[in-house]
């Protein structure tokens, strides 16, 4: 006899129910026996129960014979996302961290509504993991019950474990032993340990931990909900949900982690999209030869919107790359990579016979088209009057439409068309070919052939696509951890080790042995690293095991009584009555994917920036929140691919601020000759740093370590060691400590990858004596000039490779004879210039481009467009086709091509990144860039960026960085397939120019043989906040 499993897809306006015979998914038919939409609820489980029991009734099989239920909804998050007191709870956090984190607190970038109903208070604990797998500090489990009590007494409920580099404990030393203590002293805490939650990067896990603690009250009462509902079915089988990241999981530990839940719905509707259309089958026939493996995306249109999403060999949909904003909290789990334009059926169409175009989209009729639409009846043009009116579908009265002219149609269909593919190749991760799945009820606007498309399908049951996914989720178990290795400590050994754990854990979470295979494996070196050293993240899948059926569960009636679970649903329908139903499709507009984007508060969007004036008073610079984020991003520019993020540096500034402190900065004039300038900065890894975060005091101590060694009790400035990426901010909380401003300027002008890159130290001024310190109040010196470098990275690597350093002060007067001026100001206005753009939707590009010029013009001109914010221009615009990585000499090291992009995406709408200067592409001439760490040259090149076809345009010394979409710069480390660029370039200080210079952060000093090639022969100095908003 057959067994079933059911799938359940819970969307904004419809609950999807589908029934699948499991011994017939390869034949014709996929397995699917029944399906049914019908009408989501607002109580959630009233349309499940119809749902369900509609599939049952039409397949007339014996419910002995259902073998699981997976439900997909996101109906878990919305408590969270609406901000309702009733269901969110107060959650205690507590750091496993020593004495390091204290820095950048919890709640730090929570919106303040959402922090002041969510904040239980905070407490540091003893424990967590260096990055090798040292003990920071043992747990101290006396200190750990004592905090438990705590907790109860302050009428705190839910409690969120963060230890430091808790994702790598995969001996469970520390959160997993707190969480145990906990339990014992309190067993009516709520616990949740953030090694569940998400990856290596401390504030982002904690804070989906965070959040997750503050639902699970909700999670736990949805529960029983569902299952209370299985009950009244008479279904005795598991019941699971499905994951963000397309695998399944039972229903408990969805109550436990019900974060990991809300967003499966673009998941299940590209998995079962993928299934129904046979491509698992596929895949399992022998390539042909010299074939490539095609690449499948899933676009899903609606009445409204359309939706794609990469589907990845392993079956699951691609991840989102960066972090994801829920609730304006930035946070980073496993998400699907979904990209969404304003296209459906219900899409509004706009005809201009003078040019023959049409506009189509983003307005729509939405779910009103059987209304409005021509073809029943309406006076609104919509897309799906052109598909009809075409001859391409019978929908509605075609007679109603007859009366178009042939010159709207084609136009329309055009433009459709255009921004179908202007979709697919945004979401395209290689050269392969590309397989297209078509679902959704507006499918029917696909007419004809799609450009760069090479197989277009239409599954069947692609209306239940989304139902069959959640059916067909799989089991899966994942590996993150970090590996220093050595002879005996090899890259195969610890990926072989890594490899068995991910399968361990799939079988463990009730995959099929025999079915369990690794689908995933990502080896990425660590920046700034004196050994090798990779992270290893390993994924393994398989297809859940068929337990013996009959009897195989606990049955759902049984696990709790009957009369506990009506209590339950009722408590749960009661909350809900006052809404109107769920909101997942505005909520999962509210789901937004972030790379390095600073965004504004909404104090700072209220600010008229464009007429903003910073608070200059007496030749001093008084910060604000506004400048501060302005700051941020310029910073990402100026550091040339490398220097780390800027987000948590930001933060640090703005805690600080918030309580009370003033960041001042000056200008290098104001500096008397005589004066003290100090400097101090982060040193190590930023992927370490970011994750074991600083204590406060580190650079504090290093520049204290320094200072005694000179005799020196006290000083007069800072002075800033490098401006690009995160250490440009890294002064302005130290500054807060001592006292005393920041001066305007910095020793690079950009980023550089080490300590001898300092300006002050190429013109002969001693960075001995040198100290490198961490959180823990471990100080190194260091006297030789030689061996500076070496010993410092050989020593952040005992403290844990997130450390700071101090080198020797220095005067006023060599301060202004070498330091390189202005740079703080140079950030504020790049960062100005992107912010203003982004807000009135306009191309970065053109707000900082003096005047404009065509691509094709700008390609051939020795002289380029220049900078309103200082000299430089722009190089290349163009999507990134090949990233290529690799270790050496401690660095990250590799290139990356770009290609230029076609006239249709320079023109396409939206497309803010772009500049008027650059509407025309130049055939065949593609852009290489090398890096280490930093961006060291730029060169045209062909397809494949082969070293004989390079022309060079810009080295190093100059700076060269990659901007993506929203104006914020892109880190070597963050390099993808697809992603749209500009690349500019500004021109180094003169002091790089020198032949000292050139030697140093010259391509000479790099291991390049080649001529420097300058960005222009006339530097311009960075204009000065001081000098412009100084004047009354």
């Amino acid at each position: 006899m057959s067994l079933y499993r059911i799938g359940v897809d819970v969307g904004g306006t419809n609950t999807d129910a589908a029934l699948l015979d499991i011994a017939a998914a390869h034949q014709a038919g996929r397995g699917v026996v029944a399906t049914h939409k019908t009408t989501t609820t607002a109580d959630l489980t009233t349309g499940i129960h119809t749902a369900v029991a509609a599939v049952l009734d039409a397949a007339a099989v014996a419910h002995s014979r259902i073998l699981s239920v997976t439900i997909g909804t996101t109906y878990l998050i919305n408590a969270l996302l609406e901000a309702d007191p009733r269901r969110l709870d107060r959650v205690a956090v507590v750091r496993l961290c020593g004495p390091f984190t204290r820095q950048l607190p919890p709640f730090s970038g929570f919106p303040p509504r959402l922090q002041a109903l969510l904040d239980g208070g905070v407490y540091y604990l003893d424990g967590g993991l260096e990055m090798d797998g040292r003990e920071i500090a043992p747990l101290d489990v006396a200190q750990a019950r004592r905090t438990a009590r705590d907790i109860v007494a302050a009428g705190v409920t839910a409690v969120a474990l963060v230890g430091v580099f808790s994702p790598l404990d995969h001996a469970g030393l520390h959160e997993q032993r707190c969480k145990l203590c906990f339990q014992q002293e309190a067993p009516q805490l709520r616990l949740v340990c953030s090694r569940d939650i998400g990856p290596v990067g401390l504030l982002e896990r904690e804070n989906a931990t965070i959040l997750n603690a503050a639902i699970l009250r909700t999670g736990r009462r949805v529960k029983s909900s569902l299952q209370a509902a299985m009950a009244r079915l008479n279904l005795r089988c598991q019941l699971f949900l499905s994951q963000n990241d397309g695998s399944l999981v039972d229903a408990e530990t969805a109550a436990d982690l019900p974060i990991k839940t809300f967003a499966s719905g673009p998941t299940n509707s590209t998995t079962g999209a993928a299934f129904l259309a046979g491509i698992s089958l596929a895949r399992t026939s022998p390539p042909a030869p010299d074939a490539s493996e095609p690449q499948v995306l899933v676009v899903d249109i609606g009445g409204t919107t359309t939706d794609v999403c990469a589907l990845l060999p392993s079956g699951f949909p691609r991840q989102a790359p960066s972090y994801v904003d829920l609730a304006g909290v930035r946070t980073a789990f496993s998400m699907p990579h979904v990209v969404s334009i304003g296209l459906g059926g219900g899409s509004h169409v706009a005809h201009d016979p003078a040019h023959a175009t049409a506009a189509v989209g983003p307005a729509s009729v939405g779910h009103l088209l059987s209304q409005q639409a021509r073809v029943f009846g309406g006076t609104t043009l919509t897309a799906t009057d052109i598909v009809v009116a075409a001859g391409h579908a019978s929908v509605g009265d075609a007679r109603r439409v007859a009366d178009l002219p042939p010159a709207t149609i084609a136009a329309a269909q055009k433009a459709i068309h255009k921004k179908l593919e202007g979709l697919i190749d945004q979401m395209r991760v290689s050269q392969a070919p590309v397989h297209v799945l078509l679902v959704g009820g507006g499918a029917l606007l696909a007419t004809q052939p799609l450009a760069g498309v090479d197989r277009c399908i239409r599954p069947i049951h692609a209306q239940a696509a989304n139902a069959v996914g959640a059916a067909i989720a799989k089991v899966s178990g994942q590996v993150d951890s970090l590996h220093v290795l050595d002879d005996k400590t090899t890259e195969a050994v610890v990926v072989a080790q890594a490899c068995k754990r991910a399968m361990d854990l799939a079988v463990e979470k009730g995959a099929d042995a025999d079915d369990v295979a690794i689908v995933e494996m990502n080896k990425t070196p660590l920046q700034y690293m004196a050994q090798m050293t990779l992270r290893i993240q390993v994924r393994a899948v398989g297809k859940l095991a068929v337990m013996g059926h009959e009897g195989q569960a606990q049955s759902l009636c049984e696990r709790q009584p009957a009369e506990q679970e009506e209590q339950e649903e009722q408590k749960d329908q009661e909350d809900q009555e006052d809404q109107e139903g769920q909101k997942d499709q505005k909520d999962q507009k509210d789901q937004k994917d972030h790379g390095q984007h600073q965004a504004e508060t909404p104090e700072q969007e209220s600010i008229d920036l464009a007429h903003y004036r910073p608070h200059v008073r007496d030749g001093i610079w008084h910060l604000s929140e506004l400048d501060l984020g302005l700051m941020a991003t310029g910073c990402g520019v100026l550091g040339t691919g490398g220097g780390g993020p800027t987000y948590y540096e930001y933060l640090k500034c703005l805690h600080l601020m918030r309580r009370g402190s003033s960041m001042r900065i000056i200008s290098p004039k104001a500096l008397a000759d005589d004066a003290v300038v100090c400097m101090g900065a982060w040193y190590g890894s930023p992927s370490v740093i970011n994750e074991r975060i600083s204590a406060g005091g580190e650079i504090v101590d290093a520049i204290n370590a320094v200072n005694r060694v000179k005799g020196l009790s006290k000083f007069d400035a800072l002075f800033s060691d490098e401006i690009g990426g995160g250490n440009g901010l890294s002064a302005l909380p130290t500054s807060v400590h001592f006292d005393v401003p920041v001066v305007d300027g910095d020793a690079m002008g950009r980023a550089f990858p080490t300590m001898y890159h300092i300006i002050f130290s190429v013109y002969g001024y001693p960075l001995e004596p040198c100290s490198i310190t961490d959180g823990a109040g471990n100080v190194s010196n260091t006297d030789s000039p030689v061996r500076l470098e070496r010993l410092m990275r050989a020593s952040a690597i005992e403290l844990g490779l997130a450390c700071a350093s101090s080198s020797n002060p220095l005067s006023g007067a060599v301060v202004k004879a070498y330091g390189v001026p202005n740079t703080l100001s140079q950030a504020w206005y790049l960062g100005r210039a992107v912010h203003l753009a982004r807000r009135n939707k306009t191309s970065y590009v053109d707000a900082i481009v003096r005047r404009p010029c065509r691509l094709e013009t700008l390609m051939l001109m020795p002289r380029a467009p220049k900078f309103d914010v200082c000299a430089g221009k722009l190089l290349y615009t163009g999507k990134i086709v090949q990233v290529e990585r690799y270790i050496g000499g401690g660095y990250t090291l590799g290139t990356v091509v770009m290609a230029p992009l076609s006239a249709d995406e320079l023109e396409a709408p939206g497309n803010q990144a772009g500049s008027k200067a650059t509407l025309e592409p130049i055939q065949g001439r593609h852009m290489v860039i090398p890096f280490q760490n930093e961006y060291l040259y730029a060169a045209y090149s062909d397809a494949t960026g082969s070293e004989s076809s390079r022309k060079i345009v810009c080295t190093v010394p100059h700076l060269i960085s990659i901007l993506g979409q929203d104006g914020e710069a892109i880190g070597s480390q963050d390099l993808r397939y697809g992603l749209r660029v500009n690349v500019i370039a500004l021109p180094a200080h003169p002091l790089w120019r020198s032949e000292r210079g050139l030697k140093v952060g010259g391509p000479a000093g790099f291991g390049l043989s080649m001529d420097e090639v300058g960005v222009d022969n006339d530097f311009v100095e960075a204009p000065s906040v001081i000098d412009e908003f100084g004047q009354l």
